[in-house]
Formats: structure tokens, C-alpha cells, sequence
């Protein structure tokens, strides 16, 4: 494996690296192959079979590993458009004393029961309306417009917990309860019921003590509002009650949104130890826009528009008591979907995350996309596509009337970000690029995940990610962010999945322990496996080989009661 010295830098070359986007930064594509098998419909293996391993899954490995994602692109003549449409199947690897078995299910939502008894799409997702139904006369159908249309229960992002209890989630205000064994679905779980939010994220944290923090938003005559939610941990007689329990869940915060008819999307938050962090960023909702396209039969993610005339703003949070500071910090405008760890630093709040510098990408993920031909056609979208890159910002906690104006607050010479007041109650920031010039020929990396249990919201060394040379994630990687070094496993026509840690039971070291992985080709029908490595040294020691087709996914879990 291939290590670099991150070389000195003049402040001149510094400057002109920051100036390029993080598309000019990474190399363009020739020749991407035809990835179409990822993104196809696939049948569910309800009942679990037995995998072929080869090499040795590690016997201490003893649970499950849970995924999600898009799993069923059609119903009847009827298509999807875009790839977060795709209905959700549900994945488990079930590890125990070096064996693996392999099952998965469809969630049974409201949206995927209804499209399966009318066979075709009855129920609007992110990219795609659903028609209004042929049955109903001209005047029903298109009065029918002028309704807004319900949020779909189509869970297909994550598995999150609350109170000891699993759900699959995306980002509407509904949720389904799982069964993690036998992957049935539940009851399904209005946010609204229990609070008053419209949605929240697919991407919670979780503190030590066994509560659940979230983000949603809230809208109405006052505006709209970023509300910070949490969820308690779970109480003694959970354990006996087989039902949804988010009760004692509450607001501990409301940010208005500082444009009231453009609200920013956001897909996850920050968290430390004692502050959570919310990120408005240029990537906006038009309010108007959705109202008239509900009208006009145009998708959702058509109301999504990234606006670079707007700063990127940092809300800084009090954990404990849900104080919001007055202090307002900026940056120039960037795009992040995931936040890879944040820590508090003798006054400073440093916060790592996967940014780039065009917001558009969201749109750009529909099926037509991702079906693109081999060659000229794919290398055309591939290279048109923002690249993330990891970035650190550090966030001067202590900022007041005495705080000199234009001084760099971060002081610890161990940062390279800048933070300077530059008006009462206005912090300007610029970032730290947390990676050497040896990641750009992988595409940049997204799905960053850490050794979660011990480093959330800590100091903390490494990471695992996604390499995005293709459009979906092509390597695997693990930077050191002290010293800005990559481990990589990278092999021709292999797709990983995001990055799972499973820490050594006992261990001592931060990376003592696996990564899991779930591997798909377009090149060869069911050759999907699950690849277990070692997290230290980043070599295989196993693969679990899984006897049927499995499409790409999003996000997952290791589920130690499994």
C-alpha cells in the first residue's frame, strides 16, 4: 500500500488549489463501464440462505449486518425516474461463527402495498409523480392537481434506532417499525403524532447515556423552522412491549430559517459532545415552486435548486439546554450530504465532513442517468458531477464583545482553518482540505463512516469511505486524519457499499477490529459478497459469496443482538 508525506505548500499554490472546484481537482474519466445491473429490480430472498465463504470470516463477528436501499424500479408498465424512488428492500448478513447467511424483504409500506394491488405507481416519490388514476373522469383527474400529495412511508434510506427499537427511515415524517430477524415490517410512525415536525432525517446520533437526537423541519404563519428533536432512551418496560414508543420525544430546538420561502435541504447534522451543529446550506426548497409544481405534475427534486449566492451558515446548538448561540458563522457556500465526526478542542468545535462545491448532485441521480452506455456516454455524466472531497472547519466556541475583528480565532497550531469575526456576532470561516492529493485519483470519497461506539463526537483518527471513481462508489478507503494517508482496496468492476466498523470485542485501539462491506459487479450475475477486512491493515480476510442478484444500496447497520 502506497503512503505520501503531505508536501509543504506555498501560500500561493494554497490559494489557487482552493480556488478550484473539486471537480477541476479530480481527474476525468475514460472508458467507465456500463452499470445498469446496480440499479435493476430484483426479487426478495425472504427465507435465509447459506453463502459460499471464502477465506475466514472472523468467529468473534457475532450479529447481523443490516442494509438498505432501492430494490423495485417498476410496477406493471410504469417506471420510476429516479434512483431514490426504487422501493425498499431490506438486507441481513447474518454472521455467526464464521458462517453467513443472506436473506431480504421488501418493506411492506403503504406505498409499495398500494402499488402492488393497482400495478403501477399510485404513490409520488422524490423524482416521480405518480399519474392520477385512469378510472376517474378528466374533471377528478385534474382536480386531483390541486391536491398536495401525501408523503410517501417508501423508508428506503437507513436503519436508525430509537429506544432500543429499529426502524427504516427516510427523510418524510414517516417511519416503519422492523423486526432486524425476520425483517417484517411493522406499524408505521407519524413524527407528526409526537411532535410537532413535518419530517426528519434518515442520519440520527446517539449519545452514551441512550438517547436519540434527529433534525426536522416545521412550517406554518410563523415560517418555517429547523427543529432540533430528541428522543429518550429507552425505559425498562420497552423491553416487553412490542410496539413503536417515541414517547417523551420533544424539541429541544427552533432554528427559523434565515430565507422563510427557501428553506436549505439538509441529510444530516453535526454532533459533539456537548453542541449539535445544524448546516443551512445553499441547496434550497422553493415554498412557491412546489405549491405550483404539485400543480404542473413535476417531481419533487425539481423544487430543489442550488443557489451559490448564499454563504453556507453554521448554527451552533447547546446539546444540553438547547440554547442557540447569537453567534452566526459562515463560510463560503459548499454542498454536504454527510458529516464524517466533530470533537471539541480546548474552545474549539472541529467539524469534518464530505463537502463539495456544486449542489446539483441530487438531481442528477435518475435511472436514465445510471443507465447511461459504456464509454463516451457514461465518462459524459460521470465528469459533469461535483466531486466531494473531506474538509475540516473549526468554530471558535468562546466569540463576544471583547473578540478582535479579522484575527484567526483558531489558534492550536495543529489546525490549518481560519475562523475571524467580522462584524458583532458574525464569524467568517474558512475551511482546512483533510486529505493529500493521492485521493483525487479515487474520485473523491463519500459514506464516511468511524469507529462510531468510542469516537462519536470525540477526538478521533480514522475514517472509512467510499472512493468515487464511477458514479457509484468504486474503491474503499480509510484515511489516517492526522497525517492525511489512504489504505485503499480497489479492484476492477467491484462496487462496494459504504463502509461498516465492527470493533474487536476488548479492544484498545481505535481501529482494532472489521470493516464490512457488501460488494456487487455488473459484469456477472448473482457474484454479490459480503467482504470482511481487517480495519488495521485494511487487507481481506474473508468474503461471504450471496447465490442471487442484490442492487446497490445506501445505508447500514451491525446489529450486535443479531
Amino acid at each position: 500500500m502506497k503512503y505520501t508525506e503531505r508536501p509543504a505548500m506555498s501560500k500561493t499554490a494554497e490559494h489557487q488549489t482552493n480556488s478550484m472546484s473539486s471537480r477541476q481537482r479530480c481527474p476525468k474519466a475514460k472508458e467507465l463501464e456500463n452499470i445498469e445491473a446496480l440499479v435493476r429490480s430484483v426479487e426478495e430472498t425472504p427465507d435465509p440462505v447459506p453463502t459460499t465463504i471464502q477465506g475466514t470470516i472472523p468467529a468473534w463477528i457475532n450479529g447481523s449486518f443490516l442494509r438498505n436501499g432501492p430494490g423495485k424500479f417498476e410496477f406493471g408498465k410504469d417506471s420510476y425516474t429516479h434512483w431514490f424512488d426504487g422501493m425498499a428492500l431490506m438486507h441481513r448478513f447474518h454472521i455467526c461463527e464464521g458462517n453467513v447467511t443472506y436473506s431480504s424483504r421488501f418493506l411492506r409500506s403503504d406505498s409499495y402495498v398500494s402499488n402492488s394491488e393497482k400495478n403501477r405507481i399510485v404513490v409520488s416519490e422524490f423524482g416521480t409523480i405518480a399519474m392520477p388514476d385512469p378510472c376517474k373522469n378528466i374533471f377528478q383527474r385534474f382536480f386531483s392537481r390541486f391536491q398536495v400529495p401525501k408523503a410517501t412511508d417508501n423508508a428506503s434510506v437507513n436503519f436508525v434506532k430509537y429506544k432500543g427499537d429499529y426502524y427504516v427511515s427516510t427523510e418524510t415524517n414517516y417511519m416503519r417499525r422492523v423486526d432486524p430477524q425476520s425483517l417484517e415490517t411493522k406499524e408505521k410512525v407519524d413524527w407528526s403524532k409526537y411532535i410537532a415536525v413535518n419530517s426528519a432525517t434518515a442520519h440520527p446520533h446517539y449519545d452514551r447515556e441512550g438517547a436519540t437526537y434527529n433534525m426536522g423541519n416545521s412550517y406554518g404563519k410563523s415560517g418555517f423552522f429547523y427543529n432540533i428533536i430528541r428522543v429518550p432512551p429507552p425505559e425498562e418496560k420497552a423491553a416487553v412491549e412490542d410496539s413503536a414508543d417515541l414517547t417523551g420525544a420533544s424539541v429541544i430546538c427552533s432554528i427559523p430559517a434565515s430565507e422563510p420561502r427557501k428553506p436549505s435541504y439538509y441529510h444530516s447534522f453535526v454532533m459533539s459532545e456537548n453542541y449539535i451543529v445544524f448546516i443551512e446550506q445553499p441547496i434550497k426548497l422553493d415554498l412557491l415552486k412546489f405549491m405550483l409544481y404539485t400543480i404542473l405534475g413535476k417531481s419533487f427534486h425539481k423544487v430543489m435548486t442550488w443557489e451559490p449566492q448564499y454563504d453556507t451558515i453554521f448554527h451552533l446548538v447547546n446539546r444540553h439546554t438547547g440554547q442557540v448561540s447569537e453567534v452566526q458563522y459562515r463560510a463560503a457556500p459548499m454542498f454536504t450530504l454527510h458529516q464524517i465526526n466533530a470533537f471539541e478542542d480546548n474552545g474549539l468545535l472541529v467539524m469534518d465532513m464530505c463537502c463539495g462545491d456544486d449542489g446539483d448532485v441530487i438531481g442528477d441521480f435518475t435511472l436514465e442517468n445510471l443507465r447511461r452506455g459504456s464509454g463516451e456516454e457514461m465518462d459524459k455524466f460521470y465528469n459533469s458531477m461535483c466531486r466531494n472531497l473531506p474538509r475540516r472547519y473549526v468554530l471558535p466556541l468562546t466569540v463576544d464583545g471583547q473578540t478582535p475583528l479579522d484575527q484567526n480565532l483558531v489558534t492550536l497550531s495543529n489546525y490549518k482553518a481560519t475562523a475571524k469575526k467580522t462584524k458583532p456576532q458574525e464569524v467568517y470561516m474558512t475551511h482546512e482540505e483533510l486529505y493529500d492529493d493521492e485521493l483525487l485519483q479515487y474520485g473523491g470519497l463519500e459514506f464516511p463512516q468511524i469507529n462510531y461506539d468510542q469516537h462519536n463526537g470525540r477526538a478521533y483518527r480514522y475514517f472509512y469511505s467510499c472512493g468515487f471513481g464511477h458514479v457509484f462508489g468504486d474503491s474503499l478507503l480509510k484515511m489516517d486524519v492526522h497525517t492525511k494517508e489512504l489504505k485503499v482496496w480497489r479492484y476492477p468492476g467491484l462496487y462496494p457499499s459504504e463502509p461498516v466498523f465492527v470493533a474487536l470485542p476488548g479492544a484498545t485501539e481505535e481501529d482494532d477490529g472489521v470493516i464490512l462491506s457488501v460488494i456487487i459487479t455488473p459484469r456477472e450475475e448473482k457474484s454479490t459478497f459480503l467482504l470482511v477486512l481487517d480495519a488495521k491493515t485494511f487487507t481481506e480476510l474473508g468474503r461471504a459469496e450471496v447465490p442471487v442478484n442484490v442492487p446497490y444500496g445506501t445505508h447500514g447497520v451491525f446489529n450486535r443482538m443479531g
